[in-house]
């Protein structure tokens, strides 16, 4: 009996040292996991675009036009001038610089926009019984190609305005130019003559400004709607020749002041995709 009650005495003991033991040993603190922090800024992205223009022009002007407002101030009417919706396409590389400002490198085409309009001196003793009308009509299309900064205003819902400008040049090619015109002089006679202009283009300074609404897709991926202005500069047809060849290599008509309101929808590819998290692991499970 006495062996006993010693066996479990020094059970006893053994056991209350080990949980003093146990006791004094310093707990480690699980690892701290936190949410991984939100990027400020995307870096590198391409851009693609596609959108329609609404292209208008200030005025037409020839060496026979400019002579005839000389000739006839304020008697030349213009009725009708503009152009014909048409297609862009666009692509361009850029950098978000941080979570308010970026910039791109973009180029564009233009496609063919149908010009329209005419001009007249109507039928006035003040003029001596002179009269003629001229119809034009021609086709213009553009290589622009520009630099661009935008400044994001906040997001709202994954939506963020912005606005923005542009300076680049544009290439301005004239088409298929044609004047059908029609003199009433002397009185009582008509005399048909038909000209036409020379394909040509020409580099112009253009600028733009920029307003637009983005919408993140995923971190990735940005879908932007917007609206621009641009000035395309001028353009001019090459030399002009007579249909019934009585003059040929006679001076161009020169189209002022180009400008356009663009309506377009693009999509921008963010190239960084930044750090990779790894999951934390699972909690701890003790058992007893």
């Amino acid at each position: 009996m006495r062996s006993v009650k010693s066996l479990i005495a020094a059970g006893a003991a053994s056991l209350l040292s080990s949980a003093a033991f146990a006791a004094d040993m310093p707990i480690a603190p699980p690892p701290a996991y936190g949410p991984p922090p939100v990027a400020d800024f995307g870096g590198w992205y391409l851009r693609g675009d596609i959108g329609m223009t609404n292209q208008s022009m200030g005025s037409l002007h020839s060496r026979s036009i400019d002579a005839v407002n000389a000739s006839f101030p304020g008697a030349l009417q213009n009725n009708g001038f503009g152009f014909d919706s048409s297609p862009l396409f666009k692509l361009g590389v850029g950098y978000q610089f941080n979570n308010w400002f970026r910039a791109d490198l973009t180029g564009e085409y233009r496609g063919k926009a149908n010009l329209h309009g005419s001009q007249n001196i109507p039928l006035n003793a003040a003029f001596a019984g002179f009269a003629a009308a001229d119809n034009y009509s021609a086709s213009k299309s553009e290589w622009v190609v520009m630099a661009n900064a935008y400044v994001d205003l906040g997001t709202w819902w994954c939506v963020t305005p912005y606005i923005g400008a542009g300076v680049g040049a544009a290439y301005n090619r004239i088409s298929s130019f044609r004047d059908d015109g029609v003199i009433y002089f002397p009185v009582g006679t008509l005399n048909n003559s038909v000209t036409y202009g020379a394909d040509a283009g020409k580099w112009n300074l253009a600028w733009a400004l920029h307003a637009g609404l983005a919408y993140k897709v995923t971190p990735n991926v940005t879908l932007d709607l917007a609206y621009r202005y641009i000035n395309l500069g001028d353009a001019t047809t090459g030399p002009t020749r007579a249909f019934d060849g009585s003059f040929s290599n006679r001076s161009p008509f020169t189209i002022k002041d180009l400008t356009s309101h663009d309506l377009m929808l693009g999509v921008r590819w963010n190239l960084d995709s930044g750090p990779v998290y790894a999951p934390p692991p699972p909690p701890l499970i003790r058992k007893g």
